[in-house]
This record gives C-alpha cells, structure tokens and sequence, in this order.
C-alpha cells in the first residue's frame, strides 16, 4: 500500500491512476492518523512553495510527516512541488522546507528569450548515479517537466540532471527521501517504471 498525501495542492488522481496501472494499491488521504501507519508515502504538489508548506502545517501534516521520514525512516518520494518541499529553501518564498535533503530550490533565469519559462514538456535525463529508483529503467528515459524552479542539490544524492539550456538537479536520493522535479505519472511508461521501482524496491 502506498499513501499519497494530501494536502490539498495539486491533482492527486493522476498519481493513483498510474499506480491502479502497475497493480498497486494506494490511498489519498489527509488524515494524520492514515500516514502515521503508512508503509510508503508519495508527497505530491502542483504551485507555489509557501502555499504547499502554509497548507501542510494547516492540515496537521507537517510534524507527522517529519516523524515518519526522519524517525522511522520509511521511504518517501517527492514529485514535482513535493520534491522542492523536501528540500531546505526556495527562492520562490520565505518559507522554510522540511531539509531532509541538503537542497535550495533555484528559480530560472535566461538573458535570452530561447529558453521559456516556465520549463514546459518532455526532456531526456543523464543518470548521475545508480540507484534502485532507475532499475531496468527503458533506454534514453525521459519525463515530462512543469516548472519555473529547479532543485540544486549540495551533496551527492543527485540521481539524474537533465538540460535546460542548463544542466540542473530533477532527482535525488538520501536514504530513505527521493524526490524527482518531473511528473512520472504524466510520464507514460517511464514514469510507471520508476514508481514500481519504488514501490517494489523501497
């Protein structure tokens, strides 16, 4: 069983969907007491990151997420907004995130009007590292990307980098924390891959 937060930002279902397609049973909830027995969470989010952090901490999320990341060390995957929570910062607010990954979050900036933002489509990926995450993973991955910041990770948990005009961070891994900048479930059937790499190997 895999348990999607929510926490009110961002289309839930498509996540689901995707999992309900590999066999995997999932559950969206907003109830402290459901991620406080969950064996994985996947921590999603579409928007801005001082309302992703504003409305975890409204909903009652923040401190029990923090327990069951940090204390219990069950696996969690950030998607998108998720993954830049996870990190320290973000020039996008004031708000601190949860720092369970030594990360900021990075806004784009281009002198030129070549480069759009935001970061719209479909962009192959460089493999930094191995990881169970990209296990078997089809050849020449790509992932579908919807963002104007970016992750720039200070350690050496980066996963993939993928261009944008520059090279930028779009997944991690630190223990028990991934995050990946793109949407696997926009991502056909390299996103499936790798939520049933995570589902299965974590």
């Amino acid at each position: 069983m895999v348990t999607i937060v929510d926490y009110k930002v961002g289309n839930l279902g498509s996540i689901q969907n995707m999992l309900k397609k590999i066999k995997v049973k999932s559950l969206i909830t907003s109830d402290p007491e459901a991620i406080s027995s969950a064996e994985k969470l996947i921590l999603p989010g579409v928007g801005a990151f001082d309302s992703g952090i504003e409305s975890l901490k409204k909903n009652e999320l923040w401190d029990v997420l923090n327990t069951r990341v940090l204390e219990d060390k069950i696996p969690v995957l950030g998607i998108c907004l998720g993954a830049q929570l996870i990190c320290k910062s973000s020039e996008e607010g004031q708000e601190k995130g949860f720092g369970w990954v030594d990360a900021e979050v990075k806004k784009f900036t281009f002198t030129d009007n070549t480069f759009k933002v935001p970061h719209i489509g479909w962009n192959y990926t460089k493999l930094e590292k191995q990881s169970k995450l990209f296990a078997d993973m089809y050849d020449d991955p790509k992932f579908y990307f919807v963002h104007s910041f970016y992750i720039d990770v200070n350690d050496d948990s980066c996963l993939l980098r993928t261009t944008y005009k520059n090279e930028f961070d779009s997944a991690f891994e630190s223990g028990n924390v991934l995050g990946v900048q793109f949407h696997p479930e926009k991502s056909h059937k390299f996103g499936m891959k790798l939520l049933q790499n995570f589902v299965e190997h974590y």
